[in-house]
């Protein structure tokens, strides 16, 4: 699967002249299990109908797509999650990443035929669930000097090296610096155990990826059972308990399972 916003052309083999086949490019946003039809009219990209195309036990839901690429535009990502969001209602889908196309609706078949064990397996893994997230950050003006308030050996180590009259030097900012984000990993990880610890009994897999910047705690993608999402949002709120104002909670969803979608696609 290609990376979010980035376009991948899937080729299919060439039909045969006589042929009177679709040689129509196809957006991807979802495969499903079973191979009924489904359609959706006018909430694909660029205000396209949606439908299936299937082969097997599965079938991917595509879009008419005229281009090689597509750009990461907010109108485009904005109609791919909300086809997701619709199938979500109705079932629950593996997600493509935004910028999946097919140069024929043979090509789709391909990848449906040459990767469909591997989907049945996926499909199977997530089955009747949804993916929820939550995400925690330090709610406070400054985090740095949060942290010197909160910390007693970084507080030390800056009195001592920013507390002479003398300008510290490279090496002293250095490894300030370092102790810094010694203890934010140390806090994060802390944090984000004691957070999963609660959720864990309402979950049946949870993730914690990457924080994207240094007022971040934790981001924690959740696999939760469509009947345990307010048992998951209570959990939230019980986690919440064990944090003071100088955090805030804020949690999301129910999302398809992105988080927890692994496939290495043969094409």
């Amino acid at each position: 699967m290609s990376e979010p916003g980035v376009a991948a052309v899937l080729k299919g083999p060439e039909a045969a002249p006589e042929a009177p086949v679709d040689r129509g490019g196809k957006y991807l946003y979802a495969i499903v299990a079973g191979g009924e039809l489904r359609r959706y009219e006018d909430v694909g990209i660029e205000g396209s109908g949606v439908y299936t195309i299937s082969a097997g036990r599965v079938g991917a839901l595509v879009s008419d797509f005229s281009h090689s690429k597509i750009r990461p535009e907010r109108r485009h990502l904005a109609a791919h999650q909300q086809l997701l969001k619709q199938l979500l209602g109705e079932t629950t889908p593996l997600p493509m990443c935004f910028g999946m196309i097919a140069d024929s609706p043979q090509a789709v078949r391909r990848i449906l035929v040459r990767n469909q064990k591997a989907f049945l397996g996926q499909l199977h893994r997530v089955a009747g669930k949804m993916e929820m997230t939550l995400r925690v950050t330090f709610d406070v003006p400054n985090i740095f000097e949060y942290f010197v308030a909160t910390h007693a050996e970084l507080r030390a180590a800056r009195d001592h090296f920013f507390g002479t009259q003398r300008e510290p030097s490279q090496e002293e900012k250095i490894e300030v610096g370092r102790m810094f984000d010694r203890l934010l990993s140390e806090d994060r990880q802390n944090y984000t155990e004691q957070v999963e610890q609660i959720l864990s009994p309402v979950c049946f897999e949870l993730q914690a990826n990457k924080c994207r910047h240094e007022h971040e705690v934790m981001n924690v993608a959740c696999l939760v059972g469509r009947e345990a999402q307010k048992r998951f949002e209570a959990g939230v709120f019980e986690a919440a308990k064990l944090f003071d104002n100088h955090f805030a909670f804020d949690y999301s969803g129910p999302w398809a399972p992105y988080s927890f979608v692994q496939l290495d696609l043969a094409v």
